[in-house]
């Protein structure tokens, strides 16, 4: 399977890279900077072009089977007009030049473009959000409707398309476990504001097996959550991981207040959450092999 990766160097990308590599496919990644060609592994082509601008890189989308969206600029940042403008213009331009490479590709082409839950808002209530959900109405929101319209437009092409709705992704070399395992490790973990608001999550090869058999599945198309089927509240995570890593929680939790004085809206995004649920995986038969955070933490901290 020939495969095109948009944001293949970054934390998610670059395993996810790794491990199709590992498994037998042919890689392409979209890169900004030809530097660093001689440390590219075996399998894996570098192609040189800026996502968020249109150029020669697109002549080359088509000859793909598999089409992986990952660009996107963090989010994990002080919210100012500049930096709301960079997460936006990072996913919307990067996929409209990418579903506009699309329009001579051949058939039977899959995009799987990322998106995330937040695009059904953040809450602080226990209700349960499939793919089903309607779309929220705060920033991250608002992006995730703008990202996934992009993606769309790629079924005029037949190119059958699936928005996929990551949740946290944790992973051994980066994401949101490499800024909290850290702190736990000095005795400095804590819940954050009530603790009750919902954290999905996915373990990083549980999302590249969920990748895989998306492509796979031609009966798949639309929002496909990619989250475990077990989500937590932020204090049953703080629990787990200070029992994985055992370490005592000796702090208290830090108030709501401090998060959004620090943070401005950012800070508001951590006290609240998603109960997100991945029905159409299950549906599907996918089968989870962390589908419990403890199972999914001894296996990255272990």
């Amino acid at each position: 399977m020939k495969v095109f990766i948009t944001g293949g160097t970054g934390f998610v990308g670059s395993t996810m890279t790794k491990r199709l590599v590992e498994t037998g496919h042919e890689v392409s990644v979209l890169t900004r900077s030809g530097a660093g060609r001689r440390g590219v592994r075996e399998g894996i082509s570098l192609i040189e072009g800026d996502p968020q601008k249109r150029g020669s890189w697109q002549e080359k989308v088509a000859d793909h089977d598999v089409i992986i969206n990952l660009a996107g600029a963090s989010i994990f940042t002080l919210w100012t007009s500049k930096a709301r403008r960079t997460i936006m213009d990072s996913r919307v331009l990067t996929t409209r030049n990418l579903v506009d490479a699309l329009s001579s590709c051949k058939k039977g082409t899959v995009l799987l473009s990322a998106s995330a839950v937040g695009y059904y808002g953040s809450y602080e209530d226990d209700r349960i959000l499939d793919e089903s959900a309607p779309p929220g109405d705060d920033f991250l929101a608002k992006v995730g409707r703008k990202w996934e319209a992009e993606a769309g437009r790629a079924e005029a092409f037949g190119v059958r398309v699936a928005l996929c709705r990551f949740g946290i992704v944790m992973g051994r070399r980066g994401g949101a476990l490499a800024r909290m395992a850290p702190a736990f490790r000095k005795f400095m973990g804590s819940p954050l504001g009530s603790g009750k608001q919902w954290f999905p999550w996915i373990h990083e090869e549980d999302l590249f097996r969920i990748m895989l058999f998306v492509s796979g599945q031609k009966e798949i198309s639309g929002p496909v959550n990619c989250t475990a089927p077990f989500p937590v509240t932020n204090e049953e995570l703080t629990r787990t991981l200070a029992k994985v890593l055992r370490r005592p929680v000796l702090l208290p939790a830090v108030p709501g207040f401090v998060l959004r004085t620090l943070l401005g809206e950012f800070g508001d995004v951590l006290l609240k959450g998603q109960r997100a649920t991945p029905a159409k995986l299950i549906g599907a038969g996918f089968e989870f092999r962390f589908p419990t955070l403890e199972a999914a933490l001894r296996d990255l901290l272990g």
